[in-house]
């Protein structure tokens, strides 16, 4: 059973919501058109990482990329939940990785096939514990970083989201509909990069929390 940690007690993870090319910057890094709406994909619940585990990169791939997110834990589910009323369906926040085989999922998008190889490996979501929603005034307003051994790879901040937070959860919850215990990344700024065994990820939520991860070696 996968769970994550808020207020140091143990919830029951549900559906894991990915949300890719949402910063204007990281998709044109990359070459990839920005999206009329929401660009979803899922991760299996195996993909999770809790703060402090190794990180195993697959050997299938010989470039794993960081996308350093805000992860969001939906506390109250709900189907067409309009964006006035989002912010009272999270129930925390928190810093976590995106891990990516961008050479598996360039071969998969030539092919038109689903990503699900590239992003889904044990080790691929990576999350810290969870912020409770109330200490968060605005997610619209958060700054994030990631570090690599020391030197700052990412700096995130929410107000260059193009679907900001309430946009969001008002999306899937119209299109697949939310539980308790989903959680939902929301997108990596630009800088992402190829890791290597070794690495040490250090990653930090405006303060508010911050994680580490180790690439093994």
């Amino acid at each position: 059973m996968a769970v994550v940690q808020l207020n140091g007690q143990n919830i029951r993870v549900g559906n894991v919501f990915c949300i890719g090319r949402n910063y204007a910057a990281h998709a044109a890094e990359l070459g990839n058109a920005v999206e009329a709406e929401p660009l979803v994909f899922l991760k299996p619940t195996s993909a999770l990482a809790g703060a402090g585990e190794p990180l195993h990169l697959p050997a299938y791939s010989r470039d794993v990329h960081h996308e350093c997110e805000l992860v969001l834990l939906i506390g109250r589910g709900g189907h067409d939940i309009p964006e006035s009323a989002a912010l009272q369906h999270v129930a925390g926040y928190a810093i976590g990785l995106d891990m990516t085989a961008r050479d598996v999922q360039s071969i998969a998008k030539q092919k038109g096939l689903p990503w699900t190889k590239a992003k889904g490996f044990r080790g691929a979501a990576t999350v810290s514990a969870f912020v409770p929603a109330e200490r968060v005034a605005d997610p619209g307003l958060l700054e994030f970083s990631l570090q690599v051994n020391g030197e700052t790879h990412q700096q995130g901040d929410t107000r260059l989201m193009l679907f900001p937070v309430p946009a969001i959860i008002h999306y899937l919850s119209t299109v697949y509909g939310l539980s308790e215990g989903d959680l939902i990344y929301t997108g990596t700024p630009e800088g992402v990069a190829a890791v290597k065994p070794g690495d040490r990820l250090q990653l930090d939520l405006h303060g508010l929390v911050s994680a580490e991860w180790s690439v093994a070696e």
